[in-house]
């Protein structure tokens, strides 16, 4: 479904944070150039 993509990944603290959602991207074929978890509050 994303092969051939590349992604970037804003995650949550207190919600996914981006590495669980990172390992999903990779998994559907995608390239993950930035992952950062941040802490909206």
């Amino acid at each position: 479904m994303l092969e051939g993509k590349k992604v970037i990944i804003i995650g949550d603290r207190d919600g996914i944070p981006a590495p669980a959602i990172e390992e999903c991207v990779k998994t559907a074929g995608a390239e993950v150039v930035f992952a950062s978890t941040e802490c909206f509050v």
